[in-house]
């Protein structure tokens, strides 16, 4: 007769939780890198010169699905852009996206892809209005890090007639 212990069970429980956990973590720290990177290479100067006084706050985004957040600090020069794989300390606006696992990244991407113009920020309320992304606390300093963020504005993303 096998006798099957409680330790065993745990540690087999206790290694599924932590590679879950790697998982999430890598995911998110893949993201926050992706969008330093992204801002780093074809970010416009434009939005962070509109910072102004939201210079220096954190904003907060929370992927609802894999219970992680990623902070983001505003400045006023896109060198200084930075994201933290954490929660934030003291946010003045946080951002929830509220999507499926398998759509997170598409969100997000077509987020990013967006001109950093009008029509770019209206493309926003397709997700907004179904509460696929809300924002809690101030909307501007969230607009002002979602202008930030938009990089379609950049040559690579023209057509070439």
């Amino acid at each position: 007769m096998n006798n099957i212990t409680q330790i065993e069970d745990t540690n087999s429980i206790n290694r599924d939780i932590r590679a879950e956990n790697l998982v999430k973590e890598t995911r998110i720290l893949n993201i926050a890198r992706l969008a330093k990177m992204l801002v780093d290479l074809f970010g416009q100067d434009e939005p962070f010169k509109k910072v102004g006084k939201w210079a220096g706050q954190e904003i907060e985004l929370y992927f609802k699905e894999w219970d992680a957040y990623i902070t983001f600090i505003l400045t006023n020069e896109r060198e200084n852009f930075d994201t933290i794989a954490d929660k934030s300390q003291n946010p003045v606006s946080k951002i929830s996206i509220k999507v499926k696992g398998e759509k997170v990244l598409s969100v997000f991407s077509k987020i990013v892809r967006s001109k950093n113009n009008l029509f770019g920020l209206i493309k926003l309320l397709k997700y907004i209005i179904p509460r696929k992304l809300t924002i809690k606390g101030s909307y501007m300093a969230a607009l002002k890090l979602v202008r930030c963020l938009m990089i379609g504005k950049h040559e690579v993303y023209k057509k070439n007639l």
